[in-house]
C-alpha cells in the first residue's frame, strides 16, 4: 500500500511539474514525495495580486510506519482550486456572507480588500524577499546570530543537504519579484490614494478574538522597503560577476560548463546564419552579452538591442537574470529591462533554451492574453486595449526600435 501511495503521489507531482503554469509551482526535496511544497501566485486584479503564497502537503501514516502513506490535500491538483478562492472580493468568501448586499456590507467589502492588499504586499512579498535576501526592514544586512549549538550543528551537517532549510522557491520568487516590481509599486500608489498612513485596519463583522487581522496602513513604509529589495536584488546580480571570475580561476564545474555552452551557442549561431552576436564581458563566462537584431518584416525590424545575461556560481539552482540594456517598449519587457519569459522546466541548465525563450517572447505575433505576464503595466494596457491603444503601442515600440540604432 505504501508503495502504491508513493507511486500515486509521484505521478501527480510529475504531472503538476510538467503542466504547471505561471500561477503554480510545486517541489519536493529530491525524491522525497512525502513532503511536497507548492507556491501559488496571487491572481491579477485581486487584492492578492502577484503575492507569493506557499502551501504544503505533509505525509503521514494512519497507524504506524507500516500503515498506508497519506498526503493532504487528498489530490495534489486541489492546490490549483485554491486560486479560485483568491477573488477580487474575498469578503464574500467568508462564512455567512454569501449574500452581502447591505450598504454596510459594501463598505466592509471595500475595507477588507484594502486590508488584504496591504498585508499581501507586506507579508507575502516584502517580508518573504527580505528573508531570502537576509536584509531587515531598513535594508541593512541582517547578521546571523547562531548559537554555539546551532553552529556545531551546521558544521556537523554541512554535507547533509537534508538538514538544510528546504526553500525551493527562493530563486523563483526573486525572479518573479523583478517581473512584478512595477505592479507592486502601482498597487502601493493605489493604496495611498485610498487610505492614509497610520489609519487602522477596519475590523470585519466575522473577525473574533481568535480570528482577527489587526494593524495599520503604512504604504510609504512598504514602498521604501520594496525599493530596498529591488536595490539589493540588483546588487546581488552584479556580485555574481566577481564571484564568477573567482569560480573561473578555480575552474569550477559551473564555470567550465558555462564556458563550454557559450562556445557551442556561438558555433550554432554561425551554422544557422542567425545574425545575433554573442560575447563574454571581459572574458567572464558568468556574464554574457547578446546583441539581438530585430526580426525582419516585424515591428522589431532594424532594431539593435544589447542584452546582458548574468549567471550565478550556483547555476542552474539559481537561474540566469537577463536584462535588456537597450531600452525597448514591449509588453513582455519590464521598465528596467527584465524580460518575461518561460524556459522549459526540464531544460533549466541549457542556456540556449533561455535565449530562445526570450526571443520567442519578443517575436510572438499572436500571444494569448495572460495577465500573469504583466511586467510592464503601461505597455500591457496598450497592447491589450482598444484598436487605438494597439496602434499607440505599435508606434511606441517602433520608436524604441529606431532609437536603438541611434
Amino acid at each position: 500500500m505504501a508503495d502504491q501511495s508513493v507511486f500515486r503521489i509521484t505521478k501527480e507531482l510529475s504531472d503538476l511539474q510538467k503542466n504547471s503554469d505561471l500561477s503554480l509551482a510545486v517541489a519536493c526535496r529530491d525524491i522525497d514525495v512525502r513532503n511536497v511544497k507548492a507556491l501559488i501566485i496571487g491572481p491579477h486584479e485581486t487584492p492578492y495580486e502577484f503575492g507569493f503564497f506557499e502551501v504544503f502537503a505533509a505525509s503521514h501514516r494512519d497507524h504506524d510506519e507500516r500503515g498506508p502513506l497519506q498526503i493532504q490535500p487528498q489530490h495534489l491538483c486541489q492546490w490549483q482550486s485554491l486560486l479560485s478562492l483568491m477573488s477580487a472580493n474575498p469578503y464574500e468568501n467568508e462564512p455567512g456572507f454569501e449574500d452581502a448586499n447591505e450598504p454596510s456590507d459594501k463598505k466592509h467589502q471595500k475595507e477588507y480588500v484594502q486590508k488584504i492588499r496591504h498585508e499581501t504586499l507586506r507579508i507575502s512579498v516584502i517580508q518573504r524577499l527580505e528573508e531570502y535576501l537576509k536584509i531587515g526592514p531598513d535594508g541593512a544586512v541582517v547578521a546571523p546570530t547562531a548559537t554555539k549549538d546551532e553552529y556545531d550543528l551546521d558544521m556537523n551537517t554541512i554535507e547533509d543537504e537534508s538538514s538544510a532549510p528546504f526553500e525551493p522557491f527562493k530563486d523563483l520568487c526573486k525572479r518573479r519579484f523583478l517581473w512584478y516590481y512595477d505592479s507592486y509599486l502601482a498597487a502601493i500608489q493605489k493604496g495611498k490614494e485610498e487610505v492614509k498612513d497610520g489609519q487602522s485596519f477596519a475590523r470585519m463583522p466575522f473577525e473574533g478574538s481568535s480570528n482577527t487581522m489587526e494593524g495599520k496602513f503604512n504604504y510609504s513604509e512598504l514602498e521604501r522597503r520594496l525599493r530596498n529589495i529591488k536595490k539589493t536584488l540588483d546588487e546581488e546580480t552584479e556580485s555574481w560577476a566577481a564571484e564568477g571570475l573567482e569560480a573561473k580561476a578555480k575552474e569550477t564545474t559551473v564555470a567550465v560548463n558555462l564556458q563550454r555552452q557559450f562556445e557551442q551557442i556561438v558555433e550554432s549561431f554561425k551554422r544557422s546564419d542567425v545574425p545575433h552576436n554573442l560575447e563574454l564581458l571581459d572574458g567572464n563566462p558568468f556574464v554574457w552579452i547578446l546583441t539581438y537584431f530585430g526580426k525582419p518584416m516585424t515591428n522589431l525590424d532594424g532594431g539593435l538591442f544589447r542584452i546582458r545575461l548574468c549567471f550565478s556560481p550556483r547555476f542552474p539552482e539559481e537561474q540566469p537574470r537577463i536584462r535588456f540594456e537597450t531600452r525597448m517598449f514591449h509588453h513582455r519587457i519590464a521598465a528596467d529591462g527584465t524580460p518575461c519569459y518561460v524556459a522549459p522546466a526540464n531544460r533549466r541548465e541549457d542556456v540556449k533554451t533561455h535565449i530562445e525563450a526570450v526571443i520567442e517572447a519578443l517575436e510572438e505575433e499572436h500571444p494569448p492574453y495572460d495577465p500573469r505576464t504583466l511586467v510592464h503595466p503601461e505597455a500591457f494596457k496598450l497592447y491589450w486595449g482598444s484598436p487605438e491603444d494597439r496602434r499607440m503601442y505599435n508606434r511606441r515600440l517602433r520608436r524604441s526600435v529606431q532609437q536603438s540604432m541611434e
